[in-house]
């Protein structure tokens, strides 16, 4: 079950319910996979709104191993979108305002 006060956010996807959650290690994974070169780099590339499905990947894996789910990207690249594509792209802005804070917060 996901622990708001720590930042952790549900998701359901398949049937199955997952946990997201962005701790340093996936902002770190993040900052490499999506070549950002730091939290304030991340911060501008979601703030312009303009993910490609790649970047989703990204966004999505790293949230769910920061959330404890042992997923590499190409498996979370084969999960099924069950609740839609603005279901997981709200969890991951939920997930993503968790960990930047309540200030003008940086979404996909």
């Amino acid at each position: 079950m996901a622990n708001r006060r720590r930042g952790e956010v549900p998701l359901a996807l398949g049937g199955e319910r997952y946990t997201l959650c962005f701790t340093l290690g996936a902002l770190a994974e993040l900052e490499d996979a999506l070549a950002a070169g730091s939290l304030d780099g991340l911060a501008e590339r979601f703030e312009r709104g303009r993910l490609s499905a790649h970047d989703l990947v990204a966004l999505l894996g790293a949230a769910l191993r920061g959330g404890g789910h042992a997923l590499d990207d190409e498996a979370v690249a084969r999960l099924p979108l069950a609740g839609g594509l603005p279901a997981v792209v709200a969890a991951l802005g939920e997930a993503l305002t968790a960990a930047f804070g309540d200030g003008p917060a940086p979404g996909p």
